[in-house]
């Protein structure tokens, strides 16, 4: 129980409050830190709250721009001139419904993959989740876990915490008794006991707002470039509207006919679904990836999936299943005492993977007493333990272990010859000495080769060859035998699987370690510290690096990898840290997941396209309609039919769509590229039409606005066809609803008379027709001269489909 004792904290306070004994807290002091509110509740979450959501996609600048048109219509003008209100209303409510649909979703996956702290309380271990530790709880840590909660150490054995993600400070730290441990932190080797005290918001990685695990938007460039087009689009809009305002009060006589002009024409230059459809896009991505067991822990890292062409990816857990068992043993002296030896080191509670496939096979002998012990760690690779006239046994890499003398060649060779096989090995050596801290002890003779084998995933050398068909390098990172590692990796059909290269070997300058990065795949015997520098020194050249893992010693690459990715059986500080959890732990799933990346931003690049240009062609009629001082070719409500069957409705299907294009940078170059001309095509031609059927066919306004409609409506078709190819035949099917809805409201008399729409005589029609065929003419020649500038592997069919791509991804998730 706890006793109430004076502390002195280790950074020099003084601090009377409790200090908690070895079995902890009862459940009365419990409940009394709660109702204090003590707990280590800091307020993170996963995802936005209901009202942050609601905020979020009401309260946007173009909501409250096109609000404001909306109120001043509903003043001045008909009814049927606030039509874009509705459109207005629908978008902010499907894209609130549907980021409430991700939300839960990704609630319920966060719950499974939420960490778990193990608290002592009234003499028992208790696993709960670390929001409901307390204040003076007394917590449990073992190889992997990351650390609640501040706190002070009661007792430790070989317990080593990598405060790297807080501090910088690259090693890892030994903790003693009193010694202070950070929230955000992990244990990287041993295990011990600490009591919190500093929970929730006092807690050190919460004030340093460290901790990978709280909802963030990352800053990609997809994010960038979407503010940068709606910057852009900001600071021209508002002088083209005010020479829009001014033109329009001179063309018209009463000042209702003016303001619906000028309403027209700011709604038109409003890209009012763009923000919208990719906030979508990336919710309905979360989604999709969640059905595969997949939570995404942030939503930005959908597009980087996108970006990524290097995979890095550890061989146990993923290239092979992860579970590890004893095989055999090739003793070098009478293998009655290795076998004991094994079981002996085999009997800790705190025993990693390796230890428990020991202690499977060895039974913990009689007789053994543990008398000192140094636990495995990453950066050692080996462990050790002593037993007191029995000697200290030894167990890890046989290269590490093993000493410089000739003596131990025969011993290296025939560890080679075995990891050549793919067989993962270990030397058991024995010394008389005992342990002297944790510095390998001398004296050591080799006792036995220590034999393990680990089973292949039989999906992994689909989803390797998946990866090299979409031009994805693969780098398998391991600290296993260099052999081992290129062994597996041939089995699995890993392309330039060489013999392995040993990490050991590596050179320590950025430059020279990535130029070795790119002519080699394969690295075993790799420290925590070097996976790091690798992901460095792969994205210095300018690669976009994924990196995934499952145990301690991968957390900190996938910290700084573009995209970490976690396996859901994996540490618990790994799994913090990453962007990706793989909750089933399935490999296969990763192609599945790129795709889903890929088809968010080369879709949000497609929409981009569309209502940009929109955008462009409206600013430019509303300079060229200022500049004549004429009445603005639209009513509002002939822009709702022209941005809902051209923009709005194909936009929202394409938005969601297949779509297996590999990422290429320069989202923003590329947008503006395609708009500006195409926009300037569409203002060109609608103008055209208008101004020849307003002067040279002498019709009226109601008429000229007509002609102006159709033209912009069949330009604004094609543009929409350019942007949907290749062809399929929904693709098809959709523009053909599109065309059809158009058709029905020209056929029906009660629909043409609610839009306003007045067909004109014959030569205005036919100039019409003229015009609108010349300008899509124009920019067929246009998409296929850019098309034919292209490299040969960018370039869009008219026709085809994503079939082939899509069984390609569900043949490897099988």
């Amino acid at each position: 129980m706890a006793v109430g004792t004076p502390r002195i904290e280790s950074d020099g306070r003084d601090a009377s409050e409790w200090v908690t004994g070895h079995d902890g807290l009862s459940d009365a002091e419990v409940q009394e830190r709660i109702e204090r509110g003590e707990v280590n509740d800091t307020g993170r979450r996963s995802s936005r709250t209901l009202t942050e959501i609601v905020k979020a996609n009401v309260f946007t600048r173009f909501n409250a721009i096109l609000g404001s048109m909306l109120a001043i219509i509903l003043v001045v003008g008909p009814i049927q001139d606030a039509l874009f209100g509705i459109v207005l209303v629908s978008n902010a409510l499907i894209g609130i419904v549907q980021e409430l649909r991700a939300k839960r979703t990704l609630d319920r996956l966060a719950v499974l993959n939420a960490p778990r702290a193990r608290v002592v309380r009234g003499g028992i271990v208790r696993e709960m989740a670390v929001e409901e530790v307390v204040l003076d709880d007394l917590l449990e840590l073992r190889t992997g876990d990351q650390v609640p909660a501040d706190g002070t150490v009661h007792t430790a054995e070989g317990l080593e915490v990598d405060e790297s993600l807080l501090t910088g400070e690259s090693d890892p730290v030994h903790k003693g008794p009193d010694e202070r441990v950070l929230s955000g932190s992990f244990v990287v080797a041993g295990h011990g006991r600490f009591q919190a005290t500093g929970v929730g918001a006092d807690a050190y990685a919460c004030r340093l707002a460290a901790e990978a695990r709280r909802f963030t938007l990352v800053r990609t460039e997809l994010a960038e470039g979407l503010n940068t087009i709606l910057r852009f689009v900001t600071y021209a809009l508002l002088p083209t509207a005010a020479l829009l305002a001014v033109s329009q009060f001179r063309a018209h006589s009463g000042w209702r006919e003016a303001v619906s002009g000028v309403v027209a024409g700011v709604v038109a230059m409003v890209p009012e679904g763009l923000v919208l459809l990719t906030s979508l896009a990336f919710a309905v991505a979360a989604v999709s990836l969640a059905r595969r067991k997949v939570l995404v822990q942030e939503l930005p890292a959908v597009e980087g999936l996108a970006r990524v062409d290097v995979v890095c990816l550890d061989k146990t857990g993923t290239l092979t299943e992860g579970s590890i068992a004893f095989d055999e043993i090739e003793a070098f002296t009478d293998p009655d005492p290795v076998a004991a030896a094994l079981g002996a080191l085999a009997s800790d509670e705190h025993r990693n993977a390796t230890m428990s496939a020991l202690c499977t096979a060895f039974p913990a002998p009689e007789g053994w007493e543990r008398t000192g012990s140094v636990p495995f760690s990453s950066a050692r690779k080996w462990s050790a333990a002593s037993f007191g006239e029995r000697g200290t046994w030894v167990i890890g890499a046989p290269e590490m272990v093993t000493g410089p003398d000739g003596d131990w060649d025969s011993v290296r060779r025939r560890a080679e010859a075995l990891a050549s096989e793919g067989r993962r090995v270990l030397l058991l050596a024995r010394t008389g000495e005992a342990l002297d801290g944790e510095r390998l002890p001398s004296g050591l003779s080799p006792t036995a080769l220590v034999l393990f084998e680990e089973k292949v995933r039989p999906d992994a050398a689909d989803t390797l060859r998946y990866f090299t068909e979409q031009g994805v390098a693969l780098k398998v990172i391991s600290g296993d035998s260099p052999l081992t590692v290129a062994a597996v990796a041939r089995r699995v059909g890993l392309p330039d699987a060489d013999g392995g290269y040993d990490a050991r070997e590596l050179p320590d300058e950025m430059e020279a370690l990535a130029e070795v990065l790119e002519t080699h795949s394969v690295f075993g015997r790799v420290t925590p510290h070097q996976k790091r520098a690798m992901v460095a020194a792969l994205q210095s050249r300018g690669h976009v690096v994924a990196m995934t893992g499952d145990g301690v010693n991968d957390a900190l690459a996938l910290k700084d990898a573009d995209i970490g990715i976690a396996m859901g059986s994996g540490a618990p500080a790994t799994r913090a840290v990453a962007q990706i959890v793989l909750l089933d732990g399935k490999f296969a799933t990763m192609p599945g997941v790129v795709a889903e990346g890929r088809r968010v931003i080369a879709n949000i690049e497609r929409v981009a396209n569309l209502f940009v240009t929109k955008t462009v062609y409206a600013m430019l009629l509303a300079i060229a309609v200022g500049v004549a001082r004429w009445p603005y070719p639209f009513l509002p409500r002939h822009l709702t039919i022209v941005s809902s069957l051209s923009i709005g409705i194909p936009a929202f299907f394409l938005a969601l769509a297949p779509n297996p294009r590999r990422y290429v940078p320069g989202f923003v170059r590329r947008v503006l590229k395609f708009a500006l001309p195409v926009g300037m095509v569409a203002s060109t031609a609608t103008f055209g039409a208008y101004a020849t059927a307003r002067v040279g066919a002498g019709v009226g306004l109601d008429e000229s606005r007509t002609t102006a409609t159709l033209v912009l409506l069949v330009v604004g078709l094609w543009i929409l066809v350019l942007l949907a190819r290749p062809i399929t035949g929904w693709r098809a099917s959709l523009v053909t609803w599109m065309v059809a809805a158009f058709v029905v409201i020209l056929a029906v008399p009660d629909l043409r008379t609610f839009y306003a729409l007045d067909l004109p005589e014959w030569e205005a029609l036919v100039w019409g027709v003229v015009v609108a065929a010349s300008a899509v003419v124009l920019l067929e020649v246009g998409w296929t001269a850019q098309q034919h500038r292209l490299p040969a592997a960018e370039r869009t069919p008219r026709f085809g489909g994503v079939i082939a791509t899509r069984r390609s991804v569900r043949r490897t998730e099988r």
